[in-house]
């Protein structure tokens, strides 16, 4: 698995190698401080590095390539950061800014926590396809609290594929204008009050089946 951006040592391709005549730099057994230094893939000449006798342990600003104007830090033990001793709770102490583009924060082999004195989570895009907070799990999606509170302004729902609960170990309450409870008793034939429509649009596959049916039987009756 190639670990960073450092880590694959290859110089092939169409595209030819940089090169950089005016180097210079300043190091030890220790470590190096170069300026102009081209990677050791070729294809990008960071414009200022630091440097340890690890290749996978350096920072560099790349100044050409494919990475232009890229910081890049990599590193085979952790990355650490601490800071906002002298700040205020209400003050912020890490800001992260990406003007254009995704923030991506990925762990290929762990777990990210968030924690804090509260968590926010807001999505200000505009339209239809943005302004949405996703939360995806292969397996499950844990909530543990004293309340959980959900207000939308127009319309919320919950589905299952298979089973579904709501339990209450105190009082149960259910309110609405109008409330319909809808059974695949009328997968085959509606009921008298309907109920057919909502079954349809929850089932959308037994809803054509079943207008498939009606449209063969109706061919046999008019042969």
């Amino acid at each position: 698995m190639q670990r960073g951006l450092t880590s694959k040592n290859k110089r092939g391709g169409d595209t030819p190698a940089k090169q950089n005549f005016t180097e210079v730099g300043l190091g030890n057994d220790k470590g190096s401080i170069l300026m102009g230094h081209v990677h050791k893939q070729g294809d990008v000449t960071a414009g200022v590095g630091l440097y340890t006798p690890d290749g996978e342990h350096q920072l560099s600003l790349d100044v050409d390539g494919k990475r232009k104007g890229w910081t890049v830090s990599t590193s085979p033990g952790a990355f650490q950061v601490e800071c906002g001793s002298t700040m205020e709770e209400a003050e912020n102490s890490v800001i992260i800014t990406a003007v254009n583009g995704d923030v991506s924060i990925v762990a290929t082999n762990g777990k990210i926590r968030m924690q804090g004195t509260d968590i926010e989570l807001v999505a200000v895009g505009e339209g239809q396809t943005k302004g949405n907070i996703k939360l995806d799990a292969t397996e499950n999606v844990f909530i543990q609290s004293k309340k959980v509170l959900i207000t939308t302004k127009t319309m919320y729902k919950l589905c299952s594929a298979g089973a579904a609960e709501v339990v209450a170990n105190g009082t149960l309450e259910l309110y609405g204008n109008v409330i319909k409870g809808i059974t695949a008793a009328v997968k085959i034939k509606d009921s008298k009050v309907g109920g057919q429509k909502i079954y349809d649009k929850n089932n959308p596959n037994e809803a054509a089946k079943r207008a498939q049916r009606d449209a063969q039987a109706e061919d046999r009756n008019f042969n």
